[in-house]
């Protein structure tokens, strides 16, 4: 009898460790001796494919230094695995510990944050049209019995319907299942634009066939702050971030970072985003937070 239960309550011991992992990633990558990244293929210069399962872009590097921080704290060299994530299962795959950390492109706001927690802001977002230059779109207001592209589990087009200047403009909505797949829906013709953030639209543009065919035009849908995801209700490891990317900011690194991604020549192709670093972004630096966008839009 004593030996029944001696082994449950090993048992028990083991099934609360798990379940005490699931919510602690330090003791969970520290267990398993590998932390997974949650990264996208097309997410502009914040995170996009090399191919051969290699990934690189501000939030991606933001990460693996994040992941150094992580490695002194565990006091062991971690493998660092990347798990290619989509609008529609980021925050569910965070959820559910199949990704430790998510390096994308992801609004954060309200809703998400019941969800999942979000680190400090190093990137604030405008969310714009793109057009092709031929197109004679230069705003909203053109947009009327046009097909819009937009990308499967983003918010931009409920943005773009709920604008000021969208009252009776009647439009399409045309989805791709990524943003690489919204962006051939305008090259290919079937859509008119695509409304998403700036740097996803001045990404792709950079890396098309023929960047001087296209334009971003029209009126500043939105200001959004994108935020790296880490699971809810872990208090340590978002503290580690947090403090990562605040220690980054104070240095001056991250100013130096954001300068390599979106000003500077980025790989495969050596292009330019070209996209400056915005006054909200670099008000984000100055005063690291995890406001959500509702905190932005009353601004």
């Amino acid at each position: 009898m004593k030996k029944h239960l001696l082994a449950f309550a090993v048992a028990a011991l083991a099934t609360g460790s798990v379940l005490a992992q699931a919510n602690d990633t330090l003791a969970k990558v520290k267990a398993s001796g590998a932390i997974t990244l949650g990264v996208r293929d097309s997410s502009g210069a914040l995170s996009f494919t090399l191919g051969d399962g290699k990934y690189a872009g501000y939030h991606v590097e933001l990460c693996q230094r994040i992941v150094a921080n992580v490695e002194k704290a565990v006091g062991k060299k971690l493998e660092v695995k990347y798990v290619s994530v989509t609008s529609q299962n980021r925050i569910p795959l965070v959820q559910n510990g199949t990704v430790d950390i998510e390096c994308g492109s992801t609004t954060n706001n309200v809703a998400r944050q019941k969800d999942v927690s979000f680190l400090d802001t190093a990137y604030v977002e405008e969310v714009r049209i793109a057009v092709k230059a031929a197109s004679g779109i230069t705003g909203i207001a053109q947009l009327n019995g046009k097909n819009v592209a937009t990308t499967t589990g983003t918010t931009s087009v409920q943005l773009l319907r709920k604008h000021e200047r969208a009252t009776g403009v009647d439009f399409k909505e045309v989805f791709g299942k990524d943003h690489a797949d919204s962006f051939l829906l305008l090259e290919s013709g079937r859509a008119d634009a695509f409304v998403m953030d700036a740097q996803i639209l001045a990404g792709n543009i950079a890396t098309s066939k023929s960047p001087a065919d296209y334009k971003i035009v029209g009126e500043v849908l939105n200001v959004e702050p994108i935020g790296i995801m880490v699971r809810k209700d872990d208090p340590a490891f978002k503290k580690l971030g947090d403090d990562t990317i605040k220690e980054l900011a104070k240095s001056g690194e991250l100013a130096k970072l954001y300068d390599k991604w979106f000003v500077q020549p980025i790989p495969p192709k050596n292009t330019r985003v070209g996209l400056p670093a915005s006054e909200a972004t670099k008000a984000a630096w100055a005063n690291p937070n995890d406001k959500p966008a509702e905190d932005y839009a009353k601004k």
